[in-house]
């Protein structure tokens, strides 16, 4: 094998571990999600807008109860809307 053969070889391999290894470290430091029910807006949420939905997208209000977004974990109960703050459970006020 030609010596500028096996250095473009050697190239792509270091590239390819590279970019694996970037990916890895990148998705670890995603922070953890969680479900925060009514904090999202009409159309924008995750899923579970209830009976006659077909999940994301679906709702129907601004801050419908049952309809979730996902959030940074521990963020929810902080989160201040017009109806009141993001709940871990469907339907809490």
């Amino acid at each position: 094998m030609p010596k500028h053969h096996a250095a473009l070889l050697a190239l792509s391999l270091a590239t390819l571990v590279h970019g694996a290894a970037h990916a890895a470290a990148t998705q670890s430091q995603r922070p953890a999600m969680e479900k925060c029910y009514g904090v999202s807006l009409a159309g924008q949420n995750d899923c579970a807008a209830g009976p006659g939905t077909s999940c994301a997208g679906t709702s129907k209000v601004d801050y419908q109860r049952n309809a979730w977004r996902k959030v940074a974990k521990g963020t929810c109960e902080t989160i201040d809307t017009p109806k009141g703050k993001g709940s871990l459970n469907a339907n809490q006020p």
